[in-house]
């Protein structure tokens, strides 16, 4: 089979957990693929980074049409009128479209992930023609592809909910985390790190960027409240969003600024140093449509303290611990009930976590995948 894969919306590191789920489902998918063949559609800014992502797979060809995702209005014409005759022209079986958006009309069957519908909830997070746009572009989608992937059973009844498709052909692959995410560094060349940064132990660590839903205004608030009981650093990493507004009144909380540090642009080799060094990991988010950075921060052994929430509970089960909502006071009391935690305890937590973690696995996701595109794809000829 012949399995075209549409990575025309990947800007890379720019799309945050979609660009993860989309490098390791395909990294794994190669590996389970061998009879297959992987047709590769990239654009300019992504085309080189996938090529050395699978280098290691003979059966992986690639396709560069001439745009540019960060380019949104061309990246959408390019998908919709270039895409179709591209894979037709190349004998695709099957077209698999990760991002949310594909082309309306295709010669083959398609599928598409639609990570989940946070638009909806909280449609503050977009501009007004931006959200419009993206509205009428998933729906499409969601109606031309013969099926629906989301990445959790959450995003799949969201989907349901919202009439974008109907049950039957909505399908949920739950993400993955690398076995080696833990992999620790050598214990100075992890100092290194967190010095180069500015980061000093012990530390709470925050990944997301600052949309409203993402609710960091509030962790700092709730920083703000225990400042004075814990020698902590927070460190929150993530990209300015839409949510700044609030995080600068939050930050104004803060009598000692210099123990938030803010952080962005990082390697992998940062982020998981990051990871492995912290104390705890807090994601006060209210909408997920997985909870990527939860199941890597139990991956690692950390507590984890979150929002009873949209997918997180389905991602942290009960190795997790939870808040009903963002509220500082809640945020706070829970976090400084966690670092009183016995050691004994936090290392049957720890234990606990990892071993939750290690049954979301990449593989997983791929053969979910994998399945769910041969059930569909055109008889070969």
């Amino acid at each position: 089979m012949r399995i075209g894969i549409n990575t025309l919306f990947l800007v890379p590191s720019d799309v945050g957990g979609t660009e993860v789920y989309l490098r390791e489902t395909l990294k794994a998918m190669a590996a389970l693929a061998s009879g297959d063949t992987l047709v590769v559609f990239t654009n300019r800014e992504n085309d080189d980074l996938l090529r050395a992502d699978l280098a290691a797979f003979p059966q992986v060809e690639f396709h560069q049409l001439p745009c540019q995702a960060a380019t949104r209005p061309l990246r959408i014409l390019v998908e919709q009128c270039l895409l179709p005759f591209t894979a037709r022209n190349v004998r695709v079986d099957v077209l698999w479209s990760p991002g949310y958006t594909a082309p309306a009309v295709c010669f083959s069957p398609q599928a598409v992930t639609v990570c989940d519908l946070q638009y909806k909830s909280y449609p503050e997070d977009m501009g007004w023609l931006e959200r419009t746009a993206l509205d009428v572009l998933v729906q499409i989608a969601c109606r031309c592809c013969q099926a629906v992937l989301t990445i959790s059973e959450f995003s799949r009844q969201e989907v349901i909910r919202y009439d974008f498709a109907k049950a039957a052909k909505v399908h949920a692959t739950l993400l993955g985390v690398s076995n080696d995410f833990a992999q620790n560094w050598p214990e100075d060349q992890a100092e290194n790190i967190l010095r180069r940064l500015g980061v000093h132990r012990p530390f709470l660590l925050c990944v997301a960027h600052s949309y409203p839903h993402k609710n960091i205004d509030k962790l700092i608030e709730a920083f703000a409240l225990l400042q004075g009981e814990i020698p902590h650093q927070l460190v929150l990493v993530g990209k300015g969003r839409r949510g700044e507004e609030a995080v600068r009144k939050s930050l104004l909380k803060i009598t000692q600024p210099e123990r938030v540090l803010r952080l962005q642009g990082l390697s992998e080799q940062e982020l998981r140093t990051l990871y492995q060094a912290a104390e705890m990991f807090v994601l006060p988010s209210t909408y997920e449509g997985f909870g990527l950075p939860v199941i890597e921060a139990l991956q690692v052994g950390l507590p984890v303290v979150t929002v009873q929430a949209a997918s997180l509970p389905e991602v942290g089960g009960k190795a997790a611990f939870y808040v009903p909502e963002p509220e500082p006071k809640l945020l706070a009391e829970k976090i400084s009930e966690v670092l009183r935690l016995p050691q004994q305890e936090l290392r049957r937590l720890a234990e606990q976590g990892q071993k939750w973690a290690s049954t979301f696995t990449w593989v997983r996701t791929a053969a979910q995948t994998l399945q769910v595109l041969r059930s569909i794809a055109k008889p070969q000829s």
